[in-house]
């Protein structure tokens, strides 16, 4: 007789079945599902008006997010797909089935409420002596939009696609005639073709306003910018009675120039550089970690390619969520979200600023590990002081925590939980879309940090 354990799939259960024996003590889905039974969902369940067939709880809807989000499944064809055939799925299911479009709408629908869960979260970190706040590393990361960079186009093109669509419609206006209308190739109808180029210069003019519209706002705010600089010069010269150093700034352009894009599928979304080279169609996610726990404790999504207006929208942040988790006392950052204006910006918040003045040498002296640089000049302005701070031995130390904070948390949302590419369209969208992405992330670092099961 062999010695195997038999496989039998045909004897029914003799008691039926608990879906509280389908995991391990100490799995995620479980630690998801007692997150989610913790939290305030008031502000969803109250937007159930009570008519027509019974809902599905928004706790079981959420706690199915997260979960995917945890683990990589976020279209909700393959989260409806997971409740049949995934034991952790039907187990926070309940064994009940929630339809695509349920999640889809649900998702959609309470986009903006997952800020508010997200702090939540947060708080019950806090409670269970998880968290406790202090140094926060920023970075930010450039994540996929839906949809394609072959979709965009530039309002140089489109002034050309423009010129060729008016001709052509001139030339079927011809065709038209009574006199051409031999001239017509079998099978082509008119009014059809017509139709498909007038339709196209209107999506093309729509285009060109929006593209104008920004147009205009980048004018005004780079006038600005333009005029603080002028200002600052005269005022410089007037005082030293010699001329500034350096080029004197140059006046803004008005108007759309010709490589100003617009994209026709996500027209909120922006072409960026992307790391490994290269450009496409992306937003600018942005996330505080904190550096003990490696836990997201304020994040951010911004269609700007740079970093460097990152800073004080992350501060605010953080100080208004200090009443609930406390205060952060230091800010690191890489040398993109450099400035003087954002070192002042810690300087106001009371945070040190650690802010890379340049890019660090990766292969640097022996020597200057193990040195402190000359004691600091009394009159040092405020960015003299932090670029002194980033060359001691303490601020080296502490500097170097980004690289082991904030940059592996980027790269497991991206390589093990496989977040990639928004699902949402639109900057109020996707930004919520990111807040319940760090939540799932929160969630599944806190199963982590929390204390075993035994």
């Amino acid at each position: 007789m062999s010695n195997f354990i038999l496989t039998d799939r045909k004897t029914d259960y003799l008691l039926p079945p608990s879906v509280d024996d389908w995991l391990t003590q100490d799995h995620l889905a479980r630690f998801v599902v007692e997150v989610i039974d913790g939290l305030d969902l008031t502000n969803l369940t109250r937007q159930y008006a009570g008519r027509g067939s019974k809902a599905h709880h928004p706790a079981t809807l959420l706690a199915i997010l997260v979960y995917g989000y945890c683990t990589g499944v976020f279209s909700s064809r393959k989260l409806e797909m997971a409740s049949y055939d995934s034991v952790a799925f039907r187990y926070i299911a309940a064994g009940s089935h929630p339809d695509h479009d349920t999640l889809a709408t649900f998702r959609r629908r309470f986009i903006d409420e997952l800020a508010g869960l997200f702090v939540q979260v947060l708080e019950m970190a806090t409670e269970m002596k998880l968290l406790k706040l202090g140094t926060v590393c920023l970075e930010g990361t450039k994540i996929h939009a839906n949809a394609s960079r072959h979709s965009a186009l530039s309002h140089g093109h489109i002034v050309k696609l423009e010129a060729q669509l008016k001709r052509e419609v001139q030339e079927l206006l011809a065709l038209a005639e009574p006199a051409d209308t031999a001239n017509i190739p079998d099978g082509m109808s008119l009014p059809k073709e017509l139709k498909l180029r007038e339709d196209r210069l209107a999506a093309m003019a729509t285009a060109k306003a929006k593209i104008a519209e920004r147009a205009a706002e980048r004018y005004a705010r780079e006038k600005a910018e333009f005029d603080e600089k002028s200002a600052k010069r005269e005022a410089k010269e007037k005082e030293t009675g010699k001329k500034p150093r350096g080029k004197p700034p140059t006046a803004p352009e008005p108007g759309a120039k010709d490589s100003d894009q617009i994209n026709l599928t996500d027209e909120e979304s922006r072409i960026m550089k992307v790391s490994g080279g290269g450009f496409d169609q992306c937003y600018n996610a942005q996330a505080g970690v904190d550096t003990a726990t490696m836990l997201i404790v304020a994040n951010g999504l911004t269609q700007a390619p740079n970093d460097k207006q990152q800073v004080a929208p992350m501060i605010k942040t953080l100080q208004t969520q200090a009443a609930l988790l406390g205060d952060a006392k230091t800010l690191i950052a890489d040398t993109g979200y450099c400035s003087e204006k954002n070192v002042a910006a810690c300087d106001e918040a009371g945070m040190q600023a650690l802010i890379a003045v340049a890019r660090q040498d990766h292969h640097p002296h022996w020597s200057e590990r193990f040195t402190d640089p000359a004691p600091l000049k009394a009159d040092a302005t405020s960015m003299q002081t932090m670029a002194h701070r980033l060359t001691t031995k303490a601020g080296r130390a502490a500097y170097a925590l980004r690289k082991q904070t904030v940059e592996p948390v980027f790269g497991i949302i991206k390589s093990v939980m496989g977040f990639r590419q928004f699902s949402l369209r639109g900057l109020r969208k996707v930004s919520g879309e990111w807040n319940l992405v760090c939540l799932a992330w929160n969630v599944k670092r806190m199963a982590v940090l929390r204390p075993t099961v035994g």
